[in-house]
């Protein structure tokens, strides 16, 4: 491994350009990192520099970029020759969520890169122990989950296999500073992470209340945007508890624990979202109902806040944690 004092001069590749390919393209560029970006398919070539350069274009509205657009485009290449990811010292898997397809790629990445290249999954619903299975170095894979958009968050979880060495995944978190990143290093892989495995027990317990009638959804939204939505970029979960001061916590815990649902099964809502290919405002189905314009407009405001709410998070910096899961 290479010493993270020298890290942009590191080459960094990503195989994947969809939505979240691309957006990690761009928070590599801006940390001044060459990328070598592989698209799998031709077909995602035709759009991924257009695509690239509205983000980077973003980044620059938001005041991310010391330099020109064009200058961060020079930095990268955008390929199908996975032989070009030779030079690169990490390199992130962004393909879809099916272990087959993920195989086929694994297998094209090992066989380009040197034998002290991290190889590293944004994958957020198979378990990394699972994925190291399928490469050759195994100590030297790991996970690396961010959030979209991958440039304007500072959120990174970095998530150890049983094989991973652990040098690795602390080098990786000491170099998503130059990321602007606050990473969580999870160092046993459970199922669904740190952040999967807390929201999906929100959606969990909103569906339910939805479900037997004790509330619309619009409301369930309303109530976590300014309950939670208040204080969480300031403050974690545990860190509001201590604010929030503990005499209480035990009795409330004691009352309200035996009434969460704990169903194991997907809710009526969420199949019915499955048949019919519901994908929200990108096909205007969904939760809520959307007109194109609606869309377009959730859209915007959702890039526009990413650019209040990193601003702001920067205000209130917080170290560096990690959840020691020995």
């Amino acid at each position: 491994m290479q010493n993270t004092d020298s890290a942009k001069d590191l080459v960094v590749g990503v195989v994947g350009l969809g939505l979240m390919g691309g957006s990690i393209v761009v928070a590599f560029l801006i940390a001044g990192h060459r990328v070598i970006a592989v698209a799998p398919l031709s077909s995602d070539m035709v759009e991924a520099r257009s695509h690239i350069r509205k983000q980077l274009a973003h980044g620059e509205h938001s005041e991310l970029l010391s330099m020109p657009v064009d200058k961060y485009l020079d930095q990268l290449t955008i390929t199908e020759d996975y032989s070009l990811l030779n030079d690169c010292s990490l390199v992130m898997e962004c393909v879809i969520e099916n272990v087959e397809i993920k195989k086929t790629v694994f297998s094209k990445i090992v066989s380009a890169v040197s034998q002290s290249t991290i190889i590293a999954s944004n994958t957020s619903a198979i378990p990394i122990s699972t994925l190291q299975k399928l490469v050759s170095h195994p100590q030297r894979f790991l996970g690396i989950h961010w959030s979209e958009p991958a440039y304007m968050t500072r959120f990174l979880e970095v998530t150890c296999g049983d094989q991973t060495d652990k040098s690795y995944a602390e080098w990786v978190v000491e170099l998503a500073g130059l990321w602007g990143k606050e990473p969580t290093l999870l160092k046993k892989d459970i199922r669904g992470f740190i952040t999967n495995r807390l929201m999906y027990a929100v959606y969990r317990e909103g569906l339910a209340l939805i479900e037997n009638g004790d509330a619309t959804m619009e409301d369930v939204d309303k109530a976590f945007r300014y309950d939670a939505g208040s204080w969480i970029t300031l403050m974690g979960i545990f860190r509001r508890m201590d604010f929030l001061g503990l005499r209480d916590s035990k009795q409330v815990l004691t009352s309200i624990y035996p009434k969460l649902c704990n169903k194991e099964t997907v809710p009526a809502v969420m199949q019915e979202m499955v048949d019919k290919q519901a994908r929200g405002i990108h096909n205007m189905k969904g939760l809520f109902e959307y007109t194109p314009e609606e869309a377009r407009q959730w859209e915007n405001a959702f890039a526009e806040f990413n650019e209040d709410i990193f601003k702001l998070a920067a205000k209130y910096p917080s170290p560096v944690t990690s959840l020691n899961q020995d």
